[in-house]
């Protein structure tokens, strides 16, 4: 085996992107008060769910008027149930930039079969949002999660469009400030930047949305999980705590615990800056090693929660191989758990940065990173 490794590892080596780390002060006990074994529609469970609800308006500074609702199948299933029961009242533009956008794209032309301009950037690049046609209905992420690029401000959707913007913030929740005048649906799942547990999904609706869905039938059937209207009018339980289906009540009791941390950090104002400390150790660590960079192409652009990077080094042979080696080492050493690139992405490595994580750790997996570099060149020679 590889020595001369740095003496000390992260305290956490979670740098997952999901699900994510849990909150520092996580334990068990911190669930005592969960509401197992009861209905999720006694009173206790609508409580739970209605103080998460309540608990994502405060922390999140959406706006009062705007419908918040609990819903199966974490983002995924969230933004599948705002295509379905929102687009085709008109043109839609599909957005993307990495794999899970592309997969929305996949979805509303290959499934619902809507007319819709499909814009597509490379992983670290992004669409110039700019040049969209606010006017039809927008489908696009604000943070990718397996690219590493952001949108990085809301300034150039226009108060005045006539479509609705319909935003995937899974990994930019809690995370980067979401200007809510400018998205009339955003969906996250808890087990991003709150280290929640995964199933559940949230999905945020504005006035603009509401109206949407009570004057437009889709004319496709509406699977029962997806349906948010009864008798044209918006079904306001699942806005309240009366979810679709069972959710975990252990899962939202952890959710609770998670937003009490947040407001004990500073709020939404102090899981950003943690954000921005993390993933400033690894853009600073990128400026300083000339073998490693960031995947997002424009500084301006690059995501404070999924930070991916590349290997630049030129004698690297095999790019995909390499990358899978330095993480492969890392989780042998028990210095960095799960951190090779997605699937589908660009070979690399992708590190979590978002809120739960601790700045100190961060700077631990730097110096472990530049170990298991060398140690991998040394290795292929």
């Amino acid at each position: 085996m590889t020595t001369n490794h740095p003496a000390a590892r992260p305290a956490n080596p979670r740098f997952s992107s999901g699900p994510c780390a849990k909150i520092p002060t996580f334990e068990l006990g911190l669930l005592s008060d969960a509401a197992l074994g009861r209905s999720h529609r006694a009173k206790v469970g609508k409580d739970k769910l209605k103080a998460a609800i309540e608990g994502t308006r405060e922390v999140l500074g959406i706006p009062a008027d705007y419908k918040i609702g609990i819903v199966p199948a974490s983002d995924t299933g969230a933004v599948e149930m705002a295509m379905w029961s929102l687009l085709g009242a008109r043109k839609a533009t599909m957005v993307a930039w990495e794999s899970f956008g592309a997969g929305w794209v996949s979805d509303v032309v290959k499934q619902l079969k809507i007319d819709a301009d499909v814009k597509e950037a490379g992983y670290g690049e992004i669409v110039d949002m700019a040049a969209l046609d606010y006017d039809t209905d927008v489908v696009f992420t604000w943070n990718g999660t397996t690219s590493g690029v952001r949108v990085p401000t809301g300034d150039v959707i226009p108060a005045d469009r006539e479509g609705l913007t319909i935003c995937d913030a899974t990994s930019a929740a809690f995370a980067q400030d979401l200007p809510w005048d400018k998205l009339d649906v955003t969906t996250f799942s808890w087990q991003k930047v709150m280290g929640g547990e995964a199933a559940h999904g949230m999905i945020i609706l504005s006035p603009r949305a509401v109206e949407r869905l009570e004057s437009y039938t889709p004319a496709w059937p509406m699977p029962k999980i997806f349906r948010l209207t009864k008798g044209g009018k918006l079904i306001d339980g699942i806005f309240t705590g009366a979810t679709i289906n069972t959710p975990s009540m252990l899962a939202v009791e952890d959710y609770l615990v998670a937003l009490d941390w947040a407001r004990s950090v500073g709020g939404l104002a102090g899981l950003m800056k943690r954000a921005d400390t993390n993933a400033k150790v690894i853009w600073d660590f990128c400026e300083r090693h000339d073998w490693i960079d960031n995947l997002a192409v424009d500084p301006a652009t690059r995501s404070n929660t999924s930070v991916c990077l590349k290997f630049t080094d030129e004698r690297i042979k095999d790019g995909a191989a390499f990358a899978k080696a330095v993480a492969k080492k890392l989780e042998d050493y028990n210095a960095a758990y799960d951190i090779g690139a997605y699937r589908d992405a660009p070979a690399g490595l992708r590190i979590w940065c978002g809120a739960t994580i601790e700045a100190a750790d961060v700077e631990a997996l730097t110096l472990w990173l530049k170990w298991a570099f060398e140690a991998c060149i040394a290795e292929q020679a």
